[in-house]
């Protein structure tokens, strides 16, 4: 399907060259009177490499035709994270490469939003919030308050991330994996 570039936003993913490519960042200009551009910053998908293109206004930009799956994860063995498709039960293997920052939020049971091009993953999407557990921290200080500064804390899966000062070792957070922030205490 196509559409003039003008109609670009970013998050949007485009076929460029004949490859998937998300766009990161893009600027509509119009330099004085000389003809309108769009000035992107674009991501391929299959090799993660980074580019900048200028297009022209007048210029017709396909869009990817992209499929969502919803995947569970089963386990990881070594490089390799086994994930199961919910709607058809086929299962499937994904590689850190392909998972990039959000292989070390990887939990068994874990339902996760992959995309699709041309029949195979090439990105996820992570839940919003995920509840892990606190396995060391500095101990809790007897002054801490709500809005006192933060200290290191590392998780059950390896990642460590700032937490309150009244966080203890053992405690369920509920973290957000996009940012790697604490979000507030788990309720589970």
């Amino acid at each position: 399907m196509a559409f003039p570039a003008t109609q670009i936003r970013r998050g949007m993913v485009i076929v460029f060259e004949g490859a998937p490519c998300r766009v990161i960042e893009f600027r509509h200009h119009t330099p004085g009177n000389l003809r309108a551009m769009i000035q992107t910053k674009l991501k391929n998908i299959r090799n993660g490499s980074s580019f900048e293109h200028r297009f022209r206004a007048a210029d017709t930009i396909e869009k990817a035709d992209m499929e969502t799956h919803e995947l569970e994860f089963m386990y990881q063995g070594g490089d390799t994270y086994h994930f199961m498709n919910t709607e058809n039960y086929d299962q499937l293997e994904m590689d850190t490469e392909t998972l990039g920052d959000n292989a070390p939020w990887m939990q068994p049971g874990m339902k996760i939003l992959a995309e699709y091009y041309d029949g195979r993953p090439i990105g996820i999407q992570l839940p919003q919030y995920l509840a892990l557990e606190i396995v060391d921290t500095a101990p809790v200080m007897k002054t801490a308050t709500k809005t006192a500064s933060t200290k290191p804390a590392k998780l059950e899966n390896g990642v460590t991330i700032n937490v309150p000062e009244f966080i203890a070792t053992g405690e369920r957070v509920r973290v957000n994996p996009a940012t790697q922030e604490y979000l507030d205490r788990a309720k589970d």
